[in-house]
């Protein structure tokens, strides 16, 4: 029974850390697509607001996603970089401090096991249980306290692949007509149809995964790309109002 408070924690953190890591590849891929749809969306409209042909808008548009998915990708590796550096950081502060001021790191564990229900005479020994072995004491507090968990040595490239891959996913439904079509304001029509449509697909299943209102989720997500693409255009026809 000593460990029975210390074996609930470490399930607990266990289902967190899966749960997070589940959170993480999401939030990476929404990242990258949430930009992926409406960057190369704003650009295709804008260009298409100055020049009709769409071989041009499809060339800058695709030079567009390729720039924005390693701009994309490499942001997303080093934020994941940064937060093993943090985890570093951290960890090397919590094994110094059960090292240099034990007992106080032993009454920070008591109080975390206290909100958690034990209570004395087992709270004593749980304690003591887990200050028994340092690397077990320090993961203990790296979870509990500052709830922090060991960052996936693979999260950094998985991190960029994914923003990454998502960039160019996204930006495909607003480009692909600019192939099918040789007029830009015909195709420029059927962008603003795949692209809707995305939107609305993407706002829905990121509400879903948010725990959001999902109709709202997905008019807000449709509502930013109409913008963003309608600044573009009318800042094009403004700047080459003769054109097309």
């Amino acid at each position: 029974m000593v460990r029975l408070g210390y074996d609930l924690l470490m399930i607990q953190a266990a289902d967190h850390e899966h749960h997070g890591a589940g959170t993480a590849t999401i939030r990476d891929l929404v990242l990258g697509m949430a930009d992926g749809l409406t960057v190369p969306f704003a650009l295709a409209a804008g260009v298409t607001g100055a020049i009709a042909a769409s071989k041009i808008v499809l060339t800058a548009g695709l030079a567009e996603i390729v720039a924005g998915a390693i701009s994309m990708g490499l942001g997303g590796y080093l934020a994941a970089r940064s937060e093993a550096a943090h985890y570093a950081k951290e960890y090397a502060r919590e094994v110094r401090e059960t090292q240099e001021i034990p007992n106080e790191e032993k009454a920070e564990v008591a109080q975390i096991l206290y909100r958690y229900g034990v209570r004395e005479p087992v709270l004593g020994r749980v304690v003591n249980e887990i200050a028994s072995d340092r690397e077990q004491w320090v993961d203990f507090m790296m979870r509990n306290e500052l709830g922090l968990e060991k960052p996936d040595d693979r999260a950094a490239p998985r991190s960029a692949a994914l923003v990454g891959g998502g960039y160019v996913l996204g930006g495909i439904f607003p480009l692909a007509p600019y192939a099918l079509f040789a007029n830009a304001h015909e195709a420029l029509w059927w962008s603003i149809v795949f692209t809707s449509v995305a939107l609305l697909a993407f706002g829905y299943v990121r509400a879903r995964v948010l725990a959001t209102p999902v109709v709202l989720g997905a008019l807000s997500t449709l509502a930013i790309g109409a913008i963003a693409a309608g600044a573009a255009y009318g800042l094009a026809r403004l700047v080459s109002p003769g054109a097309g």
